[in-house]
């Protein structure tokens, strides 16, 4: 097709005019060189007045939306529109750099690893009679949703959460703490405002913010934590943000590297497990596995820790409820979330209480049940 051709099909298909050039390149079969250079003109005419009020509107607000995100057009790789209930337009961009940037982010974690990382001495503790380890357990806080609840309240309700729980955990011999964190601790991957797999999301602050707001609030916990007992953090990665808690997990493990109050797991593998005395943890997600299968999944993966552990359980997220089903003598808990609820999920009729939880583990007994706070 020829370039007056392309925009002759633009004028009668003005959606188009918000796709990428080699998103048109290959729906009208042409080169990508002379699709951009009729998308050019045509947006041009566009703005002149060629195509409805309704349109320009959008193509002004996604023009915008570039401008503000800092992306050329001809970085556009694709795009997806969505208006919100209140008539407000959305877009969520994947752009031809997404993994050159990917690549930088690593690099630059690498290096503020390597820069920080102060030396932190062991805290001398005392021998403790029947200790524990206390699993603190706040999944799926959804960092940066838009929800009507600001960051700075979601910080200060997970903070308090973190503390009361402590709290009320005080009359136990707890030998080390268990922190997982992740489980969409972020919600969304950042910049293409959407979860990994391109559902959108509304944020209510910038990318950096959102990224860089969530690895501060996990170590002002781990620091609230580890002045009482050492802490071994668990990062796992949920469907919002699978990305993005890798790039936080490796911020965090930089973060303590030579402190010896605080151990960072944050390997490559999707399922972490975790062993303390007779039990065996799986910590997962939960929204790719069969909760049935989970029991073999864990044998299968970890066998020698399996033999070795007479209590075993697998603890995820995702379902932002409290739910255990046992099988085969193994439990499989869906823990609750702190997460309120977004304009989309009230109006599906969602609903949960909005709870944290801390398990406790015997290392001669197993696990003994768990401590609970709920957010009012």
């Amino acid at each position: 097709m020829t370039k007056n051709e392309i925009k002759a099909f633009l004028s009668e298909k003005p959606g188009y005019l918000k796709e990428g050039a080699e998103r048109l390149s290959e729906k009208l079969n042409c080169s990508v060189e002379t699709c951009r250079h009729a998308l050019k003109e045509a947006r041009i005419e566009a703005k002149d007045g060629s195509v409805t009020n309704e349109n320009e509107s959008v193509i002004t607000e996604f023009q915008t939306f570039l401008d503000k995100n800092e992306i050329a057009p001809d970085d556009v790789k694709s795009v997806k529109f969505w208006q919100t209930m209140s008539g407000q337009q959305r877009f969520s961009v994947v752009t031809k750099g997404d993994e050159k940037s990917k690549h930088e982010l690593k690099k630059e974690i690498e290096d503020f690893a390597a820069q920080y990382s102060p030396k932190v001495t062991k805290i001398k503790r005392q021998d403790l009679k029947d200790p524990c380890v206390y699993e603190i357990s706040l999944p799926d806080i959804h960092y940066g949703k838009m929800t009507g609840e600001t960051l700075e309240e979601l910080e200060a309700n997970f903070m308090n959460c973190v503390q009361d729980l402590v709290h009320k955990g005080s009359g136990l011999n707890i030998e080390k703490f268990l922190l997982p964190i992740g489980n969409d601790g972020m919600n969304s991957e950042g910049m293409r405002q959407a979860t990994t797999k391109g559902t959108p999301q509304q944020d209510v602050a910038d990318w950096k913010d959102t990224f860089r707001g969530y690895w501060r609030l996990m170590v002002r916990a781990i620091d609230h934590l580890k002045e009482i007992a050492p802490v071994h953090v668990i990062v796992i990665s949920g469907n919002h943000d699978f990305e993005r808690m890798f790039y936080a997990g490796d911020v965090i493990s930089g973060w303590y590297k030579n402190d010896k109050n605080v151990s960072v797991d944050n390997d490559l593998e999707q399922r972490k497990y975790f062993e303390y005395g007779k039990n065996m943890i799986m910590f997962t997600h939960g929204d790719k596995e069969k909760p049935a299968e989970m029991p073999l999944i864990m044998a299968t993966e970890q066998p020698l820790m399996f033999s070795r552990c007479e209590f075993r359980e697998a603890h995820c997220g995702h379902l932002h409820k409290e739910m255990v089903n046992e099988y085969r003598g193994i439990k499989v808990r869906f823990l609750p979330s702190i997460c309120s609820n977004d304009s989309w999920h009230k109006g599906m009729g969602y609903e949960a209480r909005r709870t944290a939880q801390a398990h406790i583990w015997s290392k001669e007994r197993g696990y003994e049940g768990y401590l609970q706070t709920n957010v009012i």
